[in-house]
């Protein structure tokens, strides 16, 4: 995916030029890293189970021991998508509503006691950052170090 390297400001111009010649190679990045989050969180729920139920128990969500199961096989469709670049574009609209769902769900930081809210608000800002990422991805696609590429 070709970019335009023209830039408002002339001193602008030599960092856009670097953008354009490495646009695949940052989406690359892009993706492990977004995909990573998702395959970190996935596997810590399935490698403890009791813990994902407890968790699940404790934000109250109706069938927690369906949730424990289904969430994390989830997140890691998720990561296995975004990391190879596979269906991009649809693991990005999926990831945004993961994380939509997930924020408004979990890390609604004004209702925890005071102690708490500050981690929860990180939690509440960080998946903010995430969909932002998952937006950027739906617009750029995976780009030619993908498997969509491959599939072309």
């Amino acid at each position: 995916m070709a970019m335009q390297s023209r830039s408002s400001h002339p001193v602008l111009s030599h960092t856009d030029s670097m953008a354009a010649g490495c646009t695949d190679a940052a989406l690359l990045v892009g993706r492990i890293l977004l995909g990573s989050l998702f395959l970190t969180a996935g596997w810590g729920k399935f490698t403890n189970p009791a813990g994902a139920l407890g968790y699940f128990k404790g934000l109250q969500v109706p069938s927690p021991e369906i949730w424990a199961w289904a969430i994390p096989s989830i997140e890691l469709v998720i990561a296995f998508m975004l990391i190879f670049g596979l269906a991009t574009r649809y693991a990005a609209v999926l990831s945004f509503v993961f994380l939509l769902l997930a924020t408004a769900i979990a890390h609604r930081y004004w209702g925890y006691p005071p102690a708490q809210q500050f981690a929860q608000y990180v939690q509440f800002t960080k998946n903010v950052g995430l969909m932002s990422g998952s937006v950027l991805l739906f617009v750029t696609g995976g780009g030619r170090l993908s498997v969509d590429e491959r599939l072309k």
